[in-house]
């Protein structure tokens, strides 16, 4: 968090040093970027020159008119003129180009790294917030260095030459100039603070606004169901305000800032006629040198113009590459050892892996109470768990932590058997973990693709026709044939086209494929019609064979068809056994096993 407010705090060209680390592919391009902005620029200050040369030289020389020279100053003006159209396409070109290829590196960053962040860093973030700094914040970048940075890198390099021009001309009327520009360029500093502040603001209510948007189209279902249609807009009114309002303020800073270059600009270019004609008059001024100095006052004070529109953008674009600096800096809690240290890393034994925990303890925050507390126990391989429990009672948190979702706050988590050795969590190589251990979530998310395209994410390569042998195998072949479209059918957005229960049965697919020596289903059953039930039951039977597996039991039927049961209250592991023995024990289990028997038969439960 400190190092989030301290980011939030630097300058832009602290910000743009660190971005630049990051977009090698932009660096690399900068240097013929800014080569061909120089071309550019220069070929500007031509036509003053040459406006000097033809009035002082060309019409009024001493010999008279010299159409001859007027000519040869012309041509030369139009030759340098279309090197200067060539160089400024081929620099908008490269610009481009290379801003492009950073920022897709940018982006493609961004979207694995936020990936990386555990679900926890996750589940503290918003959806829509993260997905801006992924998406938004980064065509904010876009769009000023592909616009902005041409014309401030033009600008700039303007600004320059017409400078080392008009001391070349005349020092005195340089110098009247610059005096007059000397406070606003006191003021910038002030202005480009300020703006760093409203154009934060003004990315933050962005993502205020795609996380309302986000959570009003996915939960639009349950916003139909409940009718509070009124109240989903009036949120959603309210992040559409915020962010109008940071704009609003953000433009009057803005405003400021052209209003002053404005009223600066006129002042100079006054200031320079009067000296101009005194300086003329006492014969240390030619006439052309004067036409052509107001030339190049122009050429100096249309960057200071435009340095509004620059700066506005500028901000904007810097304060949403801030955010996205921010989450490729954020440190991932629950990091690949294979990458944060491969020398440590480690696979998993080429056996039937068991789990064991030592003394584990997990808090979902700093001095928070603990999920799990103290848990030290051992699961043989190849056995059938059923985790049992109140909600709330860690029974998710103890299956994430198998999974490696997070890690536990004390104590460690290892996997392997007493025969091949047991391995620390944190220390197996991701690819071999999510080869060897795969979690089936009780939601069974789908991606928008057709059921085979769903299923082949367990396991790369396979054929339509594979698919569909999967399905067979796990007795699910009649139910598939029954499809639109078989394994071809499109399930549409989060699965969306099918129930429930047949986003299950895609699930239990998907991990049957990934073939895992360790299973962590969070109950598929709970929450379908008996037909499915059936069907997944049937699945699930033949998934688990063989194999060890955990199960977040919420019907205790799946407890009776377990071959040992664990029970967790409060955190702990408080009981431990074959549902035959521990339904017959004093304690918990009997407990939740006989408010489930009369709950499944329509009893009255009994009063607290």
């Amino acid at each position: 968090m400190t190092a989030l407010v301290e980011h939030r705090s630097e300058g832009a060209f602290a910000t743009l040093r660190r971005g630049l680390r990051m977009m090698p592919e932009f660096r690399r391009g900068l240097p013929a970027t800014f080569a061909l902005a120089l071309v550019a620029t220069a070929g500007r200050v031509v036509v003053p020159i040459a406006v000097q040369q033809v009035i002082d030289r060309g019409l009024a020389g001493p010999g008279g008119p010299d159409l001859d020279l007027v000519r040869n100053v012309v041509l030369a003006c139009a030759v340098v003129v279309l090197l200067t159209v060539v160089a400024v396409y081929r620099m908008n070109v490269r610009l481009f180009r290379t801003t492009e290829t950073a920022l897709a590196g940018l982006r493609t960053q961004a979207f694995r790294h936020v990936h990386d962040l555990s679900v926890l860093h996750q589940q503290g973030q918003r959806r829509g917030s993260l997905v801006s700094r992924v998406t938004s914040d980064v065509d904010q970048l876009s769009t000023f260095m592909q616009w902005g940075g041409v014309l401030g890198v033009v600008s700039l390099g303007q600004l320059l030459v017409a400078t080392v021009v008009m001391s070349v001309y005349s020092w005195q009327l340089t110098l009247v100039v610059l005096v007059c520009f000397v406070p606003l360029a006191i003021a910038v500093r002030f202005f480009a603070a300020r703006l760093a502040v409203v154009y934060g603001i003004v990315r933050e209510r962005v993502g205020d606004v795609l996380a309302a948007v986000s959570e009003a189209v996915v939960g639009a279902s349950t916003v139909r169901a409940y009718g509070i249609r009124e109240r989903t807009a009036a949120r959603l009114d309210r992040a559409i305000d915020g962010h109008y309002r940071a704009q609003v303020r953000a433009q009057r800073t803005t405003a400021a800032v052209f209003v002053s270059g404005e009223f600066v600009a006129a002042v100079a270019n006054v200031a320079v006629v009067v000296a101009g004609v005194l300086l003329g008059l006492d014969g240390d001024l030619t006439p052309g040198t004067l036409v052509a100095f107001l030339f190049l006052v122009t050429l100096f004070v249309a960057p200071v113009q435009t340095a509004s529109e620059v700066l506005n953008e500028a901000q904007n674009a810097i304060a949403g590459f801030r955010r996205v600096l921010d989450v490729l800096e954020t440190e991932p809690d629950v990091r690949d050892p294979a990458v944060a240290d491969p020398t440590t890393a480690r696979e998993l034994p080429h056996t039937p892996l068991g789990v064991r925990f030592e003394h584990v303890t997990f808090r979902y925050a700093p001095g928070a109470p603990p999920a799990l507390e103290d848990v030290d126990l051992e699961i043989a391989p190849r056995r059938r768990v059923a985790i049992v429990g109140e909600t709330g009672s860690g029974k998710t948190t103890f299956a994430k932590l198998v999974t490696r979702l997070m890690d536990p706050s004390e104590g460690r988590v290892l996997l392997g058997d007493d025969a091949a050795g047991w391995v620390p969590l944190d220390r197996v190589a991701f690819a071999s973990l999510r080869q060897r251990v795969v979690m089936v979530p009780q939601d069974g998310f789908l991606f928008d693709a057709t059921v085979a395209d769903n299923v082949r994410y367990g396991r790369p390569g396979l054929t339509d026709a594979d698919v569909s042998a999967a399905f067979e195998e796990l007795g699910l072949g009649d139910w598939v044939a029954g499809l639109a479209d078989g394994v071809a059918t499109r399930v549409g957005q989060r699965g969306e086209s099918l129930s429930a229960g047949e986003r299950q049965l895609v699930a239990v697919a998907r991990a049957y494929v990934a073939d895992p020596d360790l299973l962590v289903l969070d109950e598929a059953t709970s929450a379908v019609d008996p037909a499915t039930e059936r069907r997944l039951t049937h699945a699930l039977d033949r998934l688990t064979d063989g194999r060890t597996t955990l199960t977040i039991a919420h019907r205790l039927s799946t407890a009776e068809r377990a071959e040992e049961v664990l029970v967790v209250d409060a955190g702990r592991v408080v009981q431990r056994g074959a549902h035959a023995d521990l339904v017959d024990a004093e304690g918990p289990y009997a407990r939740l096993h006989a408010s489930w028997r009369r709950s499944s038969a329509g009893e009255p439960q009994p009063a607290a």
